[in-house]
């Protein structure tokens, strides 16, 4: 449950990020935001696996960056189900998305501190 929060907290600044910065997005309150946040994760557990394995040869293709078009097309869904916050068209979204992804990937590095691991070699 921590982690769930963890990731939906982190979701939901990047987006708050993004919105601000970019201009992109557009939020109207902060309840638009967490429940953006909540459907994007409930979206990305739920639905984005199955489009990945629907979409799979045109992702092998593409060597994987066919993901930015199902983050976009998720996040665009977003915002047709969500009073409040609105993205003006699917480009919008496939950009708003990659700026997303960005900003998620730099504040886990920032989080997620991967512990040092020292291995000590012993000669006999």
């Amino acid at each position: 449950m921590k982690a769930f929060l963890l990731k939906w907290f982190i979701t939901g600044i990047s987006i708050f990020i993004v919105a601000n910065l970019f201009g992109i997005i557009y939020i109207e309150n902060l309840k638009a935001l967490v429940l953006a946040a909540l459907i994007l994760g409930i979206l990305n557990a739920i639905l984005r696996p199955f489009l990945i394995i629907l979409t799979l040869p045109i992702n092998i293709f593409t060597l994987g960056l066919f993901t930015f078009v199902i983050n976009g097309f998720l996040l665009y869904a977003v915002s047709g189900l969500v009073s409040g916050f609105e993205i003006a068209s699917f480009w919008r979204a496939f950009l708003a998305a990659f700026l997303i992804s960005i900003v998620n990937a730099l504040m886990n590095s920032l989080i997620h501190k991967e512990p040092q691991v020292r291995v000590t070699y012993i000669k006999r």
